[in-house]
């Protein structure tokens, strides 16, 4: 089967109400992920997700089809203050992350999820980071799986319980002086 190629860019602000429905689908079909009933908070922001490029250094990346079409997403933030997690993560220095990567259940299979990261990845790089943080849980194995496999390591003291459901951090760390070479 051939790959199809696809566009990683910034998303238009004419594109953030599509962006958190799609946010809203995959994680709210996720097995073991709480419903919205259950956590009203946490899909509001899905659905609002736009919102979050108010942020300095906070960006709302898509992936695209060629057509156009948006098949992935993710938040980039080169600054961790504005990270929003529970946990520690929001005082570390020196370290970019991510959060909210989605792609759509169509589209699963041909690496968005790993060109979304990578692109993370070099953004923390090309400013000068020394680490990414992410945080993951149980339900999203095969993302966790993906993170593993391109070197992030559990890092406990980034963990955190959002209500009932905990939060597992996993950390990144970046060769400052090492040319970047996409996993």
């Amino acid at each position: 089967m051939l790959k199809q190629a696809f566009n990683i860019r910034n998303a238009d602000p004419s594109e953030f109400e599509a962006i958190g429905k799609l946010l809203v689908s995959v994680y709210s079909q996720l097995d073991g992920f709480p419903k919205e009933t259950e956590q009203p908070a946490y899909y509001n922001r899905l659905y609002n997700i736009g919102e979050f490029t108010h942020y300095p250094g906070t960006e709302l990346l898509v992936a695209t089809h060629a057509e156009g079409d948006i098949v992935g997403v993710v938040v980039y933030f080169s600054n961790m203050q504005y990270y929003g997690s529970g946990g520690t993560a929001t005082q570390e220095k020196d370290a970019a992350g991510f959060r909210l990567l989605a792609v759509a259940p169509s589209a699963r299979g041909q690496g968005i999820g790993k060109l979304l990261t990578n692109e993370c990845i070099r953004k923390a790089r090309e400013s000068g980071l020394s680490q990414v943080i992410i945080h993951s849980i149980k339900a999203m194995q095969t993302a966790w799986k993906m993170y593993e496999s391109m070197g992030f390591k559990r890092s406990e003291d980034l963990d955190f319980m959002q209500s009932e459901l905990p939060v597992f951090g996993l950390r990144l760390l970046l060769d400052r002086h090492a040319d970047f070479q996409q996993a």
